[in-house]
């Protein structure tokens, strides 16, 4: 389960893709988690998935 908490869930999101998942599209398929729906929450903060940089900003 992701934290709910918006700052709680950028943390959890982006340490699991440096140190575990290639993309966040494998991230999203392990965990049973919507992409788009994981990007609105991020987006609702002001924070972007970079594919280059796969993280959060």
């Amino acid at each position: 389960m992701l934290p709910q908490d918006p700052a709680m869930l950028l943390s959890f999101v982006n340490m699991k893709l440096r140190d575990v998942y290639p993309s966040l599209a494998a991230l999203c398929d392990d965990l049973g988690e919507e992409e788009e729906a994981l990007r609105a929450k991020l987006a609702a903060i002001g924070c972007f998935y970079d594919e280059k940089s796969n993280r959060f900003a």
